[in-house]
């Protein structure tokens, strides 16, 4: 931080990001200089062999060159190893040295090809041992220069030849100049455009039409948007989450004040009613995980699930399930009837069909609990991320309803189209001629939590007695109150620290604030977090006490950003500016605020065994609020724990042991 400038441009590395792999690279290169210096040593006379004298200027070039390789990468990796994230001023003069080690490159390329040519020629009648040091010599190099080639591919930054702008609402109404706006114009452009044809190329697989195009237009400028105020290269942001999750660990650790444990200490009444919820809550995660398909029952059953679903290929497809999509040899169908238990009987209606904004769903009849359940599936698809990722508010205006306000936009527009087919077409009038007396209940997981709520919603006039179980839903979905409104009639099942419970963008903006300010404060230098960060990943123990550069300063000295050289900012970032003062964190937000939807029922895992292979996990479960999931935690749990296998587990075990409360 900030990105290191050579050649004229920025790339996407800092100048103490060469430590790590110029340190594996030194070491190679020592055991490879130490193995030539042997074998010359050995053979030190015995050159008389046909081709033996160019093998002696061969061999001594290599020992000359390998020597100045291992001076520059020993000068470039102690360099790199000075100063902090926050002061590259001792880093100073690691470009030099980094055009030091690159000029290196061409003598090793062409010593290579001379390598190559001398192991090819037939005249050449030396021991077979030294013919293949030669042959290791020269493929050693050409997979180093291989790799260096990717490396420079990887960390290229399309933007680098242009100023690096900080586009905040302040830097737009301060403009002086008409020029000054064109440039600032072309630049958000430029970066729009390079987002753009990054979406284009991870989706390069998927046909594309209108409705991609502008979804990769509208997510485009959504990135831009967020990384157009910070300089952090990709290992400040590891760097800064590691620092976060040992921070969020020690604050964890310190008792809390009876206040706050009495604050969660439930009434009898509550509990009953939790233990109700989380009793169908676990009945209905069943279709959840279900609207997965094969998928998920081959992920949750390895060994026996392709043996069971190549026994169920060869049926007959049923004739009286209305079924749309595409589902090769039966699996979705088999996986969907052996996860929930259903006869072929008791599906209305099931749809594979998948394209961005058009999610699958299934409607069934559930005998047990009386209801007609309408299950979504979750994120499964690059068409399902676009989805996920066309995060724009917008509003949602229904009749009968006073609390309209803001809503996800993909996520909106995928309800509407199941709301579209449910009611259009006459699937839920089929469903309720079949079982009038039963009620509807819509579920889904991860997006397609996201789905079921807002399609409860539109269906909530028509359907009073309606429920939804969201499980593990994104939290940027509702505004508030919207998110107050589904109280009534939405249960959100989240487990400990799900990071799509907490994905909303105010939330991503606090966490580059936090990232930002624990980076720009540690005295650390970047190698030493990151080595006992893995190690803290890894092997755990007590969360590392890095002292930080905010120690014995005053508040003053935080007016300025911490950076010792000049970096490309033009205008300084928001994010810098919260170091200043708490005032810009009260400032009006870039985006609305949205909030989980329904009551929210929070699943933490009390105690676990430390042996890997235990399974040995007890849970809890307590109602809780949306405010208590408006900052993303960094966990190792983050992703498992919003797994549709790990929330169907905590929902079983807490089912059960309510079971057998009651049998005693």
């Amino acid at each position: 931080m900030p990105g290191l400038v050579v050649f004229g441009r920025r790339w996407a590395i800092g100048s103490d990001d060469f430590v790590l792999p110029g340190a594996f690279e030194l070491f190679v290169r020592l055991v490879w200089w130490i193995g030539i210096l042997a074998l010359y040593t050995v053979h030190k006379g015995q050159f008389n062999c046909p081709g033996g004298g160019l093998l002696h200027s061969y061999l001594l070039v290599l020992l000359i060159l390998l020597a100045s390789i291992i001076c520059a990468l020993s000068a470039l990796v102690y360099v790199s190893m000075q100063g902090t994230i926050s002061n590259p001023g001792p880093r100073k003069s690691l470009p030099k040295l980094l055009y030091t080690r690159l000029l290196l490159y061409l003598p090793e390329f062409i010593w290579a090809v001379v390598g190559a040519v001398w192991v090819t020629d037939s005249s050449v009648r030396c021991e077979k041992t030294v013919i293949n040091v030669i042959i290791g010599t020269v493929i050693a190099s050409w997979v180093i220069i291989i790799f260096t080639i990717i490396g420079v591919v990887i960390v290229f930054d399309p933007l680098g030849g242009k100023k690096t702008f900080y586009l905040t609402d302040s830097v737009n109404r301060n403009l002086e100049s008409s020029q000054s706006g064109q440039l600032l114009y072309n630049v958000k452009n430029t970066a729009t455009r390079v987002w753009e044809k990054r979406i284009r190329l991870l989706c390069c697989c998927i046909v594309q039409d209108d409705d991609h195009r502008v979804a990769f237009t509208s997510i485009a400028e959504l990135f831009r948007a967020y990384f157009s105020d910070t300089d952090l290269v990709p290992s400040d942001i590891a760097a800064g989450l590691t620092l976060l999750h040992q921070e969020q660990d020690k604050m964890e650790s310190c008792p809390k004040e009876p206040e706050e444990v009495l604050c969660h200490s439930p009434s009898s009444l509550v509990t009953d009613d939790l233990d109700i919820e989380l009793e169908n809550a676990a009945h209905y995660m069943l279709f959840a995980a279900a609207a997965y398909g094969w998928p998920y029952y081959i992920y949750t059953n390895p060994f026996t699930a392709l043996c069971k679903l190549n026994g169920d290929c060869c049926g007959t497809r049923p004739t009286d399930t209305d079924i749309t999509g595409s589902d090769r040899r039966n699996f979705h169908f088999g996986s969907i009837l052996r996860i929930t238990g259903l006869q072929y009987r008791d599906f209305i209606h099931i749809s594979f069909h998948n394209k961005i904004y058009e999610i699958p769903f299934f409607v069934a009849l559930d005998h047990k609990k009386e209801a007609i359940v309408v299950a979504v599936r979750g994120t499964l698809s690059f068409e399902d991320i676009l989805t996920d990722l066309s995060a724009d508010c917008e509003d949602l205006t229904l009749e009968d309803v006073l609390e309209n306000g803001f809503v996800h936009k993909g996520i909106t527009q995928a309800a509407n189209y199941i709301y579209r087919k449910l009611i259009n077409d006459g699937i839920l009038n089929q469903a309720f001629s079949i079982a009038p007396e039963y009620k509807l209940v819509i579920v889904g997981h991860s997006l397609g939590g996201g789905t079921a709520s807002i399609l409860a919603i539109m269906l909530r006039n028509s359907f009073p007695t309606l429920r939804c179980y969201a499980f593990s839903p994104p939290g940027g979905l509702l505004s508030k109150s919207l998110a107050d409104y589904t109280k009534h009639f939405i249960v959100s099942v989240i487990v400990g620290k799900d990071l799509v419970a907490r994905l909303s963008m105010p939330n991503m903006e606090d966490l580059k604030r936090r990232i930002v300010r624990i980076v720009a404060n540690c005295n650390r230098p970047k190698y030493q977090i990151l080595l006992r960060g893995c190690w803290y990943e890894v092997f755990g123990g007590d969360p590392d006490n890095f002292p930080t550069e905010l120690d014995g300063r005053n508040q003053d000295a935080l007016t300025q950003p911490l950076l010792a050289e000049e970096s490309l900012m033009v205008h300084r970032s928001p994010s810098y500016n919260a170091l200043e003062d708490e005032s810009h964190l009260n400032s009006p937000p870039q985006y609305p605020h949205l909030y989980l939807p329904g009551k929210i029922i929070h699943i933490v895992e009390e105690s676990s065994s430390r042996r890997l292979c235990s399974s040995d996990m007890k849970y809890t479960a307590r109602w809780s609020n949306e405010t208590v999931f408006s900052s993303i935690l960094i966990s190792p749990k983050m992703i498992t724990d919003h797994m549709p296998d790990v929330v169907l587990k905590a929902l079983t075990s807490l089912s059960q042991e309510h079971g057998s409360c009651i049998s005693c």
